[in-house]
């Protein structure tokens, strides 16, 4: 027993150690202005009382170390056992404001937290979201929305939530860390491009009828009235013939390819074109696919996705927004796969987007109808009408 005891009280200075690191890893105080001058005239008036021994100054000196104390004790209290959860979008876009709402609980008996502002922290650093809680009564809990707007494409990481409070008399700030982490996906800014009739495009793309049923004009099949069919498509002609209700099953219309390859080969200083190459890719798939046309995407060296229709557009966007610059030593490997990766034709109108052309290598590129750089991306546009028929 006696053994046991001293194991245990050999264990208790490392367990408060630990509980101790723990504390101040999350926790953290800094003087204000008036704190400031609050402990310089408290450190005036302890010299005072051992130079006079006076003991009114000893009174004074005593309730002016206790406000102190009490301020910390308090402080504390209003920065302790909260809890906090994120509602964040299923994406966003680059320069685009979206609306983050933050849940939070306080998860203590009797003590409410009063005077709070809340931070975002991202990458380590305090953003200010002007977020501000005057108080929440115990064992209750509340929502603050507030805008989010990001700069840059990619995977946006949140490290957690930081709680300042000046609280009770704005001697210090306590500050009081909560981590959590979440993500949010952004993806390429979308920006205007010139006016393109897409309609044009479906004489330069593939024309492939479809036998398969779907929304269109030509007669794909009769049958029998079932319930729940739209009474608008029943053939009457038929129906009086065969003295039975019967429903006209129209063909799909024709489907249209695109092939969109983007290179990703760039040097440092044309990062900035990179990231608009990315965001013309982003802007080109979503008019090509809101117009349905069939979109194959072929990213660098990637696997190629295929994608159509307005709901599968996050599809694409996926892989443009965690996509990370090349090297430009890496260039003849990827140009290879793209020139692979085009030569298993689906047809259609093929465009090959390029953030940095090498000088030396202008006419290395793979046979496509048309070449895009951020540059001179209206190009595009020109082209595509030059081919069409007057």
């Amino acid at each position: 027993m006696a053994l046991g005891n001293r194991s245990t009280l050999s264990m208790l200075p490392n367990t408060l150690q630990t509980c101790f690191r723990r504390l101040s890893r999350n926790r953290a105080i800094r003087l204000t202005t008036e704190g400031t001058r609050f402990l310089l005239l408290t450190l005036a008036v302890g010299v005072a009382a051992v130079n006079t021994g006076n003991n009114l100054f000893y009174l004074l000196l005593a309730m002016m170390l206790s406000l102190i104390v009490l301020s910390g004790l308090l402080s504390e209290q209003c920065v302790r056992r909260l809890e906090f959860h994120r509602h964040l979008p299923e994406y966003l876009f680059a320069n685009e404001p979206a609306t983050v709402t933050l849940w939070i609980a306080n998860r203590k008996s009797r003590v409410p937290s009063v005077s709070l502002r809340l931070f975002d922290v991202v990458a380590g650093q305090d953003l200010d979201r002007g977020m501000h809680l005057s108080h929440l009564a115990p064992h209750s809990s509340t929502l603050i929305s507030y805008p989010l707007l990001v700069r840059r494409r990619g995977q946006y990481r949140f490290d957690g939530v930081r709680v300042v409070t000046p609280f009770p008399f704005g001697l210090f700030q306590k500050k009081a860390f909560y981590p959590f982490e979440a993500s949010l996906l952004v993806c390429p800014e979308i920006i205007p491009l010139p006016p393109l009739r897409l309609d044009e495009l479906h004489a330069v793309g593939q024309h492939q009828a479809l036998s398969r049923r779907g929304p269109g004009n030509s007669l794909y099949n009769l049958r029998e009235f079932r319930p729940g069919d739209d009474s608008r498509a029943i053939h009457w002609m038929t129906t009086a013939r065969t003295s039975k209700l019967m429903l006209k099953e129209t063909e799909a219309e024709d489907q249209r390819w695109v092939t969109l390859a983007i290179s990703t080969v760039a040097p440092v200083e044309e990062d900035d074109a990179f990231e608009r190459a990315l965001s013309i890719a982003a802007s080109l798939l979503d008019l090509l696919l809101k117009d349905g046309y069939h979109v194959r995407l072929l990213l660098e060296d990637q696997q190629e996705i295929l994608a159509s229709g307005p709901e599968q557009f996050l599809h694409l966007l996926h892989p443009l927004a965690l996509c990370e610059r090349r090297p430009v030593t890496s260039g003849a490997s990827i140009r290879q796969a793209i020139a692979q990766a085009l030569g298993e034709s689906h047809g259609g109108l093929t465009l090959l987007l390029l953030p940095w052309v090498d000088p030396a290598k202008r006419d290395e590129f793979p046979a496509v109808d048309h070449v895009i750089s951020p540059q001179s991306y209206r190009d595009l546009f020109d082209a595509v009408r030059s081919r069409l028929p007057a």
